[in-house]
């Protein structure tokens, strides 16, 4: 089983709330609020922090980086 090189991050809900270390991982995927997505390289340090807020988001792996 391979994992697909990339991932397609979406918040699915606010940071408002929510502790300043969930704030800042959400920010450092590059997420900007509800409805904002980014695609990121499927690596260790980017899984980590998704499974950091993955209440707040919704993941999807993808084969390239388009949308």
């Amino acid at each position: 089983m391979s994992l697909k090189p990339f991932l397609k991050v979406r918040q699915q809900v606010s940071t408002i709330g929510r502790d300043k270390e969930q704030e800042k991982v959400v920010k450092g995927l590059g997420l900007r609020g509800p409805g904002s997505v980014v695609v990121v390289a499927n690596t260790p340090s980017f899984r980590g922090m998704v499974k950091k807020v993955i209440h707040l988001l919704q993941v999807d792996e993808v084969d390239s980086d388009k949308k």
